[in-house]
């Protein structure tokens, strides 16, 4: 398992959610902004975790690298992912229903092709690297939300680092899926 696979594909999926966190926090207590997220972002990835076990099942691993063009499109499609406003009373299910509402589709397109070829047991440890990102992640963004001058520097360069992100992710997957391998054993 790739840790820093994971890592980069964590924050690829999330950047652009970073900062709608900082405006979560601001408004709700870190407690419930933690717990939102981390049951949506496990929530996710076990969703996209049991597709590719689906996949797998009838396919060929290097068939599957094809999946890698899902995080390259993810990266250049013409989208944009702002969040509707939310009406949920309670603070966890507005963090949970924003999540969802912002990053579902990129989360499964995202990490499906990385977490297609682990076992159970490697996905528990991948679930729970995740979740301890996940964590960090929301008491680092509390802490940035303090600081203006990065906070301008994310808005600028936020969009291209998530898609430079999202291709390396992409091709990493036909690498180590073997589909460039077979595809280069057929010329």
């Amino acid at each position: 398992m790739n840790y820093w696979l994971l890592t980069l594909t964590f924050i690829a999926v999330n950047l652009d959610f970073f900062f709608i966190l900082l405006l979560l926090l601001h408004h709700y207590r870190l407690r419930d902004v933690m717990v939102g997220y981390l049951i949506c972002v496990l929530l996710l990835m076990s969703a996209s975790y049991l597709i590719g076990q689906a996949l797998a099942l009838f396919l060929p691993e290097w068939v599957l690298g094809t999946l890698g063009i899902l995080p390259i499109y993810m990266a250049i499609r013409d989208g944009d992912d702002e969040a509707g406003k939310q009406r949920q009373h309670s603070p966890v299910l507005a963090t949970l229903a924003t999540y969802l509402a912002v990053c579902a589709g990129c989360n499964l397109a995202i990490f499906l092709p990385v977490l297609i070829d682990l076992s159970s047991q490697k996905f528990l440890l991948a679930a729970i690297f995740i979740a301890v990102l996940s964590a960090v992640a929301v008491i680092v963004v509390k802490g940035i939300g303090k600081v203006p001058v990065v906070k301008r520097v994310l808005e600028k360069n936020g969009e291209l680092l998530m898609k430079v992100i999202y291709i390396g992710v992409g091709l990493y997957v036909f690498y180590d899926s073997g589909l460039i391998h077979h595809l280069l054993t057929l010329l």
